[in-house]
Parts: structure tokens; sequence; C-alpha cells
């Protein structure tokens, strides 16, 4: 095991599952850190192990923080990728969540060492938390997709076949990692509303804990997270109210996914968000063109 693993003491766990979430690329909203965030809060989870962040990022890209403790003893705190674990309530296994931000550097190196400890710890499923920006309204529900490349895997949780292509984030190389190893992994992403990317989403989170709790028969306690859920929105759709144009777009969001709703054929996450923006720029292109012959 890597010296830059650092391991306080390894627990002794019950058939366990490793949840992911970094801040970064893979992080809109904040929805997957704060989702897993909860959860390490929720379960009472122990810190057990991290990873030193010396050799894995830039620190002119991803600077580190000073902090004041007491208003005098000045702090350095640095870029983190810490593992957590608690029993997973209303189930016979343990949770492991890592909760940190993506590398800048040796992603190969990094996802080898996560994936070396999963096998320490004879964890049986790696499920990633993930959230993307994308052309949702956020007076809906957070649209999730659950993903996976292992056949098995999609057919019993009800999952979809990962068919992405494109760039890819730490995340991508953690499941081509955990591929190489032969231990199964599930990708979970939340869509959230692009016109407030800078805000945190808790409505983002919740639905990320709730997908987790459905894949994993886990009754979690999800109500403080609701709540906040719930303020969110009322806080957006406040500030989208004193904005013609962006209140505009909204209802044409909500009624685009209403439409899809009625119709039954609402696809979630990646695959609501791709079909919203096609619409809505298939509109503006209506819009922008002039009229025709028949239309004269």
């Amino acid at each position: 095991m890597s010296e830059e693993l650092r391991i306080g003491s390894l627990p002794r766990l019950r058939r366990p599952i490793l949840v992911t979430a970094f801040r970064g690329w893979n992080d809109g909203g904040q929805g997957a850190t704060l989702a897993a965030g909860y959860l390490a809060k929720s379960w009472d989870a122990a810190r057990f192990a991290d990873i030193d962040p010396e050799g894995f990022f830039d620190f002119q890209a991803t600077r580190p923080h000073v902090t004041l403790v007491d208003g005098e003893t000045r702090e350095l705190e640095w870029p983190d990728n810490a593992f957590f674990h608690a029993p997973i309530p209303g189930t016979d296994r343990d949770g492991v969540l890592l909760i940190g931000t993506e590398p800048n550097l040796r992603w190969r190196t990094f996802s080898s060492m996560v994936v070396d400890l999963a096998e320490r710890l004879d964890v049986e499923l790696v499920v990633t938390l993930g959230s993307l920006l994308a052309d949702v309204p956020h007076t809906r529900p957070a649209p999730v997709t659950g993903s996976a490349t292992d056949a098995d895997l999609v057919n019993e949780m009800g999952l979809q076949a990962s068919r992405y292509e494109g760039p890819t984030g730490i995340v991508g190389v953690l499941h081509d990692s955990c591929r190489r190893a032969s231990i199964p992994s599930v990708s979970l992403w939340a869509a959230v509303p692009h016109y407030v990317s800078l805000a945190p989403s808790p409505r983002a989170a919740f639905a990320l804990c709730e997908r987790l709790g459905s894949l994993l028969h886990a009754d979690l306690d999800l109500d403080e997270l609701a709540e906040a859920a719930d303020a969110y929105s009322e806080q957006v759709s406040e500030a989208v109210a004193t904005d013609e144009e962006t209140a505009a777009y909204v209802e044409e969001l909500e009624r685009r996914t209403d439409s899809l709703e009625e119709d039954g054929d609402l696809p979630s996450g990646e695959s609501l968000a791709a079909e919203l923006t096609r619409y809505l720029r298939e509109r503006e292109r209506d819009d922008d063109e002039p009229p025709g012959p028949s239309a004269q």
C-alpha cells in the first residue's frame, strides 16, 4: 500500500459499499459532495484514512486555504480526499465514503490507490455520485441518471447501460480502474439548473441520496435534506421572479418537463438534459429564421 495513502486504523466492515464524491468538474452545484457530506453526518461516519495531497495537486490551480483559529492562529487547509466508514441504517452492510476534491495530477495512480484500498476492505460495490449543469427547472425534482457498464448490474438494479462518449473526470477514470479490478461500479448523476450554477443545490443532493437509498434498499433519513431542498427552491424562485427573461425561460423548462412526464417518456439525468437542450435550441432556431412563403 502506497505511503501516500495514510491509514489511521483499518476498520472491519460488513459487506461494504464504497460511495465517492469529488468537488470540481464532477460536482455541478455541489450536488454530489453535499449528498456525500449529508450521509457522513447523518450516519455519524468516522474518518479512518486520507490521501496525501502533495503528489496529486497543482497548488497554483487548486490552492490551499488559510484560516484563523480563535481569531489568532493561522492554519493551512490542504485539498482533502478522506475516507469515512459507518453502518448503513436499516441494512446488514457498512458504508465507506470517499469525499474530496478531484486531483489535478496522476489520476491513474490516484484511482489505483482507491481501488487497492477497496480490495483490501472487500468492497462489494463502488457507487460514484456526480452532478451536472443542465437545462432543467429548479421547481421540479432533480432527475437522476443511474448507469453501469456491467450488464448484470444494469438488469439487477434497473440502471441504464453507460453509453457516454466524450471528456471525463476522475469519476470516469475511477470506474475504469474498478472495471480492470473486476469490482462492480455504478454511476449516479443528478441534473442541476445551469442558471443557478453557483448556488449549492440541496435538491440535487436529495435526489442522489434518494436514488442511492433505493439501490441499496436502505431507509435513509432525508428529512433535513428535503427541508433544505424546499427552501432552496423558494429562494431561487424569488430571485428568478425579479428577471422577466429568466422567469419566462424557467416557465418554458417547466412546460417541457411536464409534457415529457405526461407522455410517460421522461428521461433522467444526462438524457433529460440533452432532450431539453435540443428542444430549446430548436425553438431558438425557429424564432431566428425568417418566415417562409407559406407564412407570408
